[in-house]
């Protein structure tokens, strides 16, 4: 697993076989989901939409990674199946020739100085890959099917989920003042003690009110994908997607003024 952030070394090569195996699950998944059943983590969505998104989304990584102008797929409609077998295929067979090291379009470089860009191709293995987990995450839980199978039971890839959006999604959206630099310091912590802090990539302000928020890889990573709310005025122990609890910890035991931050935050938008 890689340990920079943006996934730039070569380690992410196991990216790629995580990558190949969320996209077989997702064309395995389509046979037993119906294309219009909703989607509930993903607004006015139906199944279709969703699996049109993850195709046209995996086209376009490809030719970011290789940079080169992409080919418009065109409005559809489209066989779903058939539509998301060719742009996995394409994404996976152009990630494999390129350099894991070679120069590519990414979203680390949106909003900086050219001479600051430092995105390589590894950048994409690991986006496409975590894209591909939520949304297989999304695909499954639509059709009500069991959503901790295969690499949606790994915490190593959910805690991969979570870093990516504190180290890379959540600066992103500061950087290009989508949402404002934050007024609560979050620190997102496995219950082995391991933590992250959400601080939008920027020094960190004197005085800023602190939150922890305590809980396993996949429920913190699918909290900071908006997959799981936080809802203020609730009770310390938030209700998960799973009925798990993580807690939200404040300065001096405050933690209802905590969840309401940290709801705050969150409501904000971490993620595009």
């Amino acid at each position: 697993m890689s340990t920079a952030p943006g996934s730039q070394t070569p380690s992410a090569a196991g990216d790629l076989d995580v990558l190949a195996d969320l996209q077989a699950d997702v064309l395995a998944t389509l046979a037993d989901v119906d294309p219009d059943a909703p989607v509930p983590w993903c607004g006015r969505w139906r199944v279709r939409h969703l699996v049109v998104h993850l195709a046209r989304v995996h086209h376009w990584a490809a030719a970011q990674a290789a940079r080169t102008r992409e080919v418009p797929l065109g409005r559809g409609p489209f066989d779903l199946p058939e539509l998301y077998a060719s742009c996995a295929a394409e994404l996976r067979e152009t990630l494999d020739a390129l350099d894991p090291g070679a120069r590519a379009a990414t979203l680390l470089d949106d909003g900086v100085p050219r001479a600051d860009r430092r995105g390589t191709v590894a950048f994409w293995h690991r986006r496409q890959k975590l894209e591909t987990l939520v949304h297989l995450w999304d695909l499954r839980t639509a059709g009500g099917l069991p959503s901790d199978v295969g690499h949606l039971g790994d915490a190593e890839q959910w805690w991969d989920a979570v870093r990516e959006v504190a180290e890379v999604m959540h600066p992103r959206q500061v950087r290009l003042a989508r949402v404002a630099a934050p007024s609560v310091l979050v620190t997102l912590r496995r219950p082995d003690g391991v933590g992250v802090p959400l601080d939008g990539g920027a020094p960190v302000a004197p005085g800023l009110p602190r939150v922890e928020v305590v809980g396993s890889a996949r429920e913190l990573g699918l909290m900071v994908w908006g997959r799981s709310g936080v809802v203020s005025g609730a009770s310390s122990t938030v209700p998960t997607s799973r009925g798990e609890p993580y807690e939200v910890r404040g300065d001096g035991g405050d933690d209802a003024a905590a969840r309401s931050l940290l709801s705050d935050l969150l409501r904000a938008g971490l993620t595009p």
